[in-house]
């Protein structure tokens, strides 16, 4: 019996060294605005964002998912709060974030209700402030310069970027979903493409341009309202929620090399 216990201790141990070493699950980050989370995700006024329904694509036994987007937030409000550095010092190699950002980018760069605007565009222009709202001076720059720092960020941590176009409001032109061709949808697509290079290289999914396909396909205004939006042409009800967090899997699923292919569920 002296034996017993020593041995018994020792196996315990060695089964949590071994525990200790094995490989972490990869985490897939989400960051954006309400139309990827809206809330407190819990359909708060009958508002849902995609970002709520991917755990149902993914096999979560072998990746575990985080949606860290919040509602009103642009893709410079989102760094300056502080809420990309917490992401940014835990991940670690095999990770992935996927980012959509723009509806909130337009906005005034600085006013007293929420100075969250960017500078349009993908250049290195710059604008200094005294901001309204954080009594705070402050540099802002171009929605490409955020949407960049997102990507080699990820990609100096090891980690996959997965740049994603704006999904579309429910706006419509000549008997069509208006597209983000003309701005944000197209400075998405124009900084994946220059980050692209090297291994666990930018990603893009062209989460506007898929939507607004099957958002034509319900044929106009009203009816796209009553189907897939609540009060606003913004935000989606669960039903709308879900046709966008299933066009990102579709996007991903054509997305041939990216490793992330291999967790979403046959």
């Amino acid at each position: 019996m002296r034996n017993t216990i020593p041995t018994a201790l020792i196996a315990i141990m060695a089964v949590l060294l071994v525990a200790l070493n094995l490989p972490q699950r990869p985490t897939l980050y989400l960051i954006g605005d309400s139309t990827v989370k809206n809330s407190t995700d819990k359909g708060d006024g009958g508002m849902w964002g995609w970002g709520h329904f991917m755990d149902a694509y993914f096999d979560t036994t072998r990746i575990h998912i985080e949606n860290h987007a919040i509602g009103g937030r642009s893709s410079r409000t989102f760094l300056s709060e502080g809420r990309w550095e917490k992401i940014r010092t835990v991940l670690k190699p095999g990770d992935f974030v996927m980012m959509q950002f723009g509806h909130n980018d337009a906005g005034p760069i600085n006013d007293t209700l929420r100075a969250r605007g960017t500078i349009k565009g993908i250049g290195d222009e710059t604008q200094e402030i005294d901001n309204l709202i954080t009594k705070k001076h402050e540099v802002v720059h171009s929605y490409g310069w955020y949407i960049r720092k997102y990507v080699t960020d990820t990609k100096a941590k090891g980690a996959t970027p997965i740049v994603l176009s704006l999904v579309p409001r429910n706006q419509w032109k000549d008997s069509k979903v208006i597209r983000g061709t003309d701005d944000y949808g197209k400075w998405a697509a124009e900084v994946a493409k220059t980050e692209s290079g090297g291994k666990n290289g930018a990603y893009f999914i062209d989460l506007n341009e898929l939507v607004a396909r099957k958002y034509d396909v319900v044929g106009d205004s009203t009816l796209l309202q009553a189907t897939y939006f609540v009060k606003d042409h913004t935000h989606t009800n669960a039903a709308g929620a879900k046709v966008n967090a299933g066009s990102v899997i579709e996007g991903l699923k054509q997305l041939k090399t990216c490793p992330l292919n291999k967790y979403v569920k046959e």
